[in-house]
């Protein structure tokens, strides 16, 4: 369930640092100084308003979670990461084109609001993983419950677990090391 979470914080992040850095070279209505500011609030307030957004229901159906079963069909990290940015890429190309664009107007505010939303998906897979390692758990959504790569949307009525060494994912959604 990390994972879907974890898979735009790097589609986000990377152009948003682009779109900002392209920003730094535009003078833009406002101001360099002001821009760049601007955005580093921007950034800070949207990384934390991701990072917190949903996270009582992710609680609550964390808390109503069930043993995966052997009909429960549990998908591959890699497979999710690819699904997840193949569904969303023209958003994110819209996004990033909307960032550089607003750097005309505000220089690099709409590149670190970017970046910010995908350190906030980045922190939220972080305080997953935490609960995923406390609970000595794996979380899982159920392939036929996810609805447009939302882990926590209206179709999901619980998650499934599965020992902390199942799959290729670790707490958190990132790559398990093999040794």
């Amino acid at each position: 369930m990390a994972v879907i979470v974890r898979a735009g914080a790097a589609p986000m992040w990377w152009p948003g640092v682009v779109a900002a850095a392209v920003g730094a070279f535009v003078p833009g209505l406002t101001g360099r100084r002001i821009g760049l500011l601007a955005g580093a609030a921007l950034f800070l307030l949207t990384a934390a308003l991701v990072a917190s957004v949903r996270m009582r229901r992710y609680g609550l159906l964390a808390g109503a979670a069930t043993r995966a079963g052997r009909g429960d069909f549990l998908q591959d990290r890699d497979v999710t990461v690819r699904r997840w940015r193949r569904g969303h890429r023209w958003w994110l190309l819209g996004a990033f084109l909307v960032a550089v664009a607003s750097a005309f107007v505000v220089p690099g505010a709409g590149g670190l609001v970017l970046a910010g939303a995908g350190a906030g998906l980045w922190l939220k897979a972080v305080r997953i993983g935490r609960r995923e390692a406390r609970d000595d758990v794996l979380y899982w959504v159920r392939t036929d419950w996810v609805e447009r790569g939302r882990p926590a949307g209206r179709q999901v009525k619980a998650y499934r677990t599965t020992g902390p060494m199942a799959g290729d994912a670790a707490p958190g959604g990132a790559r398990r090391h093999r040794r």
